[in-house]
């Protein structure tokens, strides 16, 4: 079972994060820190989304801090405020 917490962590961390609403309603400070990046990211460069990772490198974030990053990243996907996607490998067929 660990090992599945980890291949899923590591998936985590190489997907993107998308703004879809820019609710902060019964949230969390974490989530309310995601969801702020998020919006000004939005504002800043017109696409409210970025890598979970450059997201974890922006807050410093370390030990105790990631999993509970990571966590707060997967509530808010839950409730439909952001969504996280896979990046897309380019593999061409020879």
């Amino acid at each position: 079972m660990a090992n599945r917490r980890g291949a899923d962590a590591q998936k985590m961390l190489t997907s993107i994060a998308t703004l879809l609403r820019n609710t902060t309603w019964k949230c969390g400070k974490i989530e309310r820190r995601v969801v702020n990046y998020l919006r000004r990211r939005g504002q800043r460069s017109g696409t409210a989304q970025t890598a979970v990772k450059d997201m974890m490198q922006d807050f410093e974030l370390s030990g105790k801090q990631k999993s509970e990053f990571l966590e707060a990243i997967r509530r808010l996907e839950r409730r439909n405020i952001i969504k996280i996607t896979l990046p897309r490998t380019s593999s061409t067929p020879m």
